[in-house]
């Protein structure tokens, strides 16, 4: 027990920060129009909501 709080979760641990910190530095290297976050109008609202409340009931 003693070996795994002191070698393995340590190296889990910052395994997984630089996976995310490898996930959220990518967008970086997207093209501009990709790295921004989706556009959501009105019309793309309304049939969305639709088939969530479908889901939800």
């Amino acid at each position: 027990m003693n070996f795994f709080r002191q070698y393995i979760a340590p190296l889990l641990v910052v395994t997984i920060f630089l996976l995310a910190l490898l996930a959220v530095s990518a967008r970086i290297f997207l093209p501009s129009d990709m790295a921004a976050p989706a556009p959501v109008s009105l019309d793309d609202l309304g049939t969305i909501i639709p088939q969530i409340t479908t889901f939800i009931t």
